[in-house]
Parts: structure tokens; sequence; C-alpha cells
């Protein structure tokens, strides 16, 4: 008879061949910063983390409860993935910024101590036009040209930078160890919406920019807890065309893409299109050997009440996918409709809870000691 080990013995064989065969961006990172990196590539062998954007901070009709998350009033756990952004960290008075590092700071250590990750979106607000973070909105002020090396904003860049990175120092558990982040910025570059849109930056400018970002955080400002993800939009239909904007191995830790179109967006799906999207990025970590993730999907409102088991789960599950997690947008505190995770009496829950109870989704109470080397399944 042939034996087949568990589940923990085989994320343990995986852990182990990563040590040797998967190398981070950072080559100080922190010793949990690894560890989580390791276990994530692990983890998409056999399985989807679940993750949820702003979940700790608010949800559909509360605000700012502890230890309160909607995916946990649904399932009894938050999620295994917490979104939280920096967009409050630029283009607001010093007050504002402390006061939004400090709920941030509180909401990354809880996710931390209780086991659970965080990744971090960056909606930034225009540095040199000072509008918002989408293109209409920011005066049309072309700014990734501005805020490069040489550029006549890279001196306010830094700064910025250096507010991201004291937040970054400033996540201390109750033992001293640094909360590793997964830190997304610059996301869906390939649209037209943001600021730093393909429309408005040039190739060389954008790579110019994510380098520089990369190394002022991790070789001048010494953040050793980040994970970096590069995510566009899913506005490309080959690995070429994914890759169009890549800063470079050196620069990069996990592929990403965002795909709200093809799972349903307006009452529209190309599940086809989505999963070969899915599969590039895939395909690319593995040959790379590094991280991917499906960074952001959902479906607005979640009319579809089998939307998570015959759309979402279906297609992640149809090829030898390698992702580490999976994350859904943010449930609005106040619109009665702009909402992609499940709340108590939603139509979708009976399904999500399907898809919770799925061997091949693992959501933050499945999860055994994320930052060690000896990480497990419950």
């Amino acid at each position: 008879m042939n034996y087949i080990p568990n589940k923990n013995v085989l994320l343990f064989i995986c852990i182990i061949a990563g040590h040797f065969l998967f190398a981070q961006v950072d080559k100080k990172a922190t010793k949990e910063t690894k560890n989580l990196y390791n276990n994530l590539k692990a983890i998409s062998k056999e399985h989807i983390l679940f993750g949820h954007q702003h979940a700790l901070e608010y949800g559909h009709g509360w605000f700012n409860e502890a230890n309160r998350s909607d995916v946990k009033s649904v399932t009894g756990s938050h999620p295994a993935v917490v979104g939280i952004d920096f967009s409050g960290f630029s283009g607001h008075s010093k007050e504002e910024i402390e006061k939004t590092k400090g709920s941030l700071k509180n909401n990354v250590v809880a996710t931390y101590e209780r086991g659970g990750i965080t990744t971090v979106s960056w909606h930034f607000l225009n540095p040199a036009s000072e509008g918002g973070f989408y293109w209409k909105d920011s005066i049309s002020a072309p700014a990734m040209s501005l805020i490069k090396p040489g550029g006549s904003h890279h001196e306010q860049y830094k700064e910025i930078l250096k507010t991201i990175a004291d937040f970054a120092h400033s996540v201390k558990a109750k033992d001293g160890t640094l909360a590793p982040m997964i830190f997304r910025p610059y996301h869906e570059f390939d649209g037209s919406w943001f600021w730093w849109g393909k429309k408005y930056t040039s190739r060389e400018d954008f790579i110019a920019v994510w380098q520089f970002t990369v190394s002022y955080l991790r070789d001048t400002l010494g953040v050793h807890n980040f994970i970096y993800a590069f995510s566009p939009d899913n506005q490309f239909t080959n690995e070429t065309e994914y890759l169009e904007r890549y800063p470079g191995d050196d620069f990069v830790d996990l592929f990403g893409i965002d795909d709200y179109a093809d799972f349903g967006r307006d009452g529209k799906y190309n599940l086809e299109a989505g999963l070969k999207k899915l599969k590039i990025i895939s395909d690319v970590a593995i040959k790379k050997k590094k991280l991917a993730a499906f960074t952001e999907t959902g479906l607005e409102s979640i009319p579809n009440s089998s939307w998570w088991t015959e759309t979402l789960l279906k297609t992640l599950k149809s090829e030898k996918l390698e992702l580490a997690y999976v994350l859904v947008w943010r449930n609005d505190a106040s619109s009665p409709t702009h909402f992609y995770a499940p709340f108590p009496g939603q139509v979708s829950v009976p399904d999500f809870i399907k898809f919770y109870d799925d061997p091949y989704t693992l959501f933050e109470n499945d999860l055994k000691n994320i930052y060690s080397k000896k990480f497990s399944l419950k």
C-alpha cells in the first residue's frame, strides 16, 4: 500500500523546500516575514486563503467595533487575509496622519497576534496636484514622471515613504516582533482610472518609481517586514502583456491580478478568460519561484446566491493553480448596496458557508503558527 502523507506533512515538506528555493527580494527580511513568505508558498500548493478588504475597520451597517467582521459574523472566523490601505498617509495634516496610523497599527497588530495576515493597498492621493487618487480627481497631473528620482516632486515622495516606513517600524506585537505585511502599491496600473495608470505613465517611469520605492524602503529606511506585490488589473491576455511593466525579480515577491470584470461585474461573466489570466500569474510565479494571489475580485451586492461556489470556487479549483489567497473588496458601512462579502441575512450566506466549509479554502481559524517554521493547519 502506498503511503499518502496527511495535509500537514505535505505542508511541512513544501515549507522546508521553500527555505531553499524561494528567495525574497529583501535578504534582510525579518524571520517572521520569511516564514510567512514560505508558508504562503506551501499553502498555495493545496489550498487558498480567503481575504476581505477593510474587514475589521467597518462592515455592513457598522463601524469600528472591536474584533468584529462581517465574515466572522457569518462563519465564526475572521478572514485569513485582512486588507488595509495607506491612503491616509499623505495629503492630510500631520495630526490626521498620526490618527490614521494609530488606528491602523492596532488593526495590524491585532491581526498578527491572532494569526491572521495583513495586505496593504495604496490609494495614493496625487502628490503633484494635491488631488485624489483617481485621474479625474487629480487635476490631470502625470505625477509618476515627477516623483521618480530627479523629478520635481521626488523629495516630497521620499517624505511620504518615510511616513510608510515609520508605520512599518511601529507595528510591534507584545513580544516585540514586527507584523509582516504584503505591500501592494500602484495596483491596477494597466487601467486608466488612477493617476499612475498606463495611459498617463511611461513604462520607464513606472519601473523607475517602483524600483526606487522598494529600494528606498528596504535599503535606506530599513523596512524588513514587507512582501512586495505586483498587481495589474485584467488588461492582459498573455504572459508578455502581463509582464510589460514588470520591474524585475529583485523588486517583486508576489504576482497578483485584480479582476472583477470576468467574474460578474455588470452581470457579465467570462470565467474562461478569468481562469486563463489566473493561470498566467500562477505559472509566472512557479517559473520565477515566487508567490501568486488573486489580489482583488468580487461581485458587488452579491445578487447571485451561488456565486461563491459556482463561480469563484469552481474557477479556482478547475486548474492546478498555485494562488496564496483571494481577496474580495470591502463592505461599506453606510451604503446598502456596496458590499462584496456576505453579512447575516444576505442572500448568499448559505453558499458562503459551503465555500467556508470546503477543504480548499482557509480562514483565520484554520491557521496555526503562520509566522513560524512550525506552521500547520488546525
